[in-house]
């Protein structure tokens, strides 16, 4: 039941870092689109766009709304970032590394 524990935990810290590179990702395509480096017409570049946004968009929306607007500055991604940082950091602390350390890994 332990290695069991320890294999969907790792699995949850994978999944939650790959999700934190996909919110970093949308940042700096946001960027490049809001700064003009890339062109937002070029289907590729949309496809791409859209699919990061339908990822990152459905944990965004709550933490835009509860915060306040700040003109043309979103903290959103921060937050969202942040509250990801503070599910992973006491997993991995509390059960990962113990765990991994009484097995004699």
């Amino acid at each position: 039941m332990g290695n069991l524990l320890i294999i969907f935990l790792n699995f949850l810290v994978q999944v939650i870092q790959v999700y934190i590179f996909i919110v970093l990702a949308s940042v700096v395509f946001s960027w490049l689109i809001a700064f003009g480096v890339v062109n937002p017409y070029n289907p590729t570049v949309r496809s791409i766009y859209q699919a990061i946004n339908g990822l990152t968009e459905p944990a965004l929306r709550p933490i835009r709304r509860a915060l306040p607007d700040l003109g043309a500055v979103d903290i959103s991604p921060i937050v969202l970032l942040l509250v990801l940082m503070y599910l992973v950091v006491p997993i991995i602390t509390q059960f990962l590394i113990p765990q991994i350390a009484g097995s004699g890994l």
